[in-house]
């Protein structure tokens, strides 16, 4: 296992889906799906849904309310990515993937530099298939 996408994915285990929605149209909604089936252990963040369950895990209000985390997966826009990078951070993730759209190289710069595993751009089910994980 030598590409870095592949490790985390194969070695994160809890995830905070910032932005999770009830929306089947969103993409959130069909990532969180997709990393339930595979077995992750991932809580949705979005104060407008929060008390509710999505594809049977929790929602919660806040990124503090998620954790403990391993990553945290970013459907946000590119402008909210700093204190979530910070909250990231502070609560000890090891990973914050920023979604396909998404991006904030100064957050990410922070991210790294504070030790954090920063994925910009992507999106796990793209990578999942594209390195033929197990399914």
């Amino acid at each position: 296992m030598t590409d870095p996408i592949e490790h985390i994915l194969l070695t994160t285990r809890r995830i905070a889906v910032v932005g999770a929605s009830p929306k089947p149209e969103r993409p959130s909604h069909g990532v969180m799906a997709f990393l339930v089936a595979r077995g992750f252990d991932v809580v949705g963040v979005n104060p407008g849904v929060a008390g509710r369950t999505l594809h049977g895990r929790p929602v919660v209000a806040t990124l503090d309310e998620a954790g403990p985390l391993d990553m945290v997966d970013v459907f946000r826009a590119s402008d909210q990515v700093a204190p979530i990078m910070a909250d990231a951070i502070r609560l000890g993730a090891r990973t914050v993937w920023l979604q396909l759209g998404v991006g904030d190289a100064a957050a990410a710069a922070t991210g790294r530099a504070a030790g954090l595993q920063v994925v910009e751009n992507r999106c796990p089910v793209i990578e999942w298939r594209r390195l033929r994980l197990p399914t």
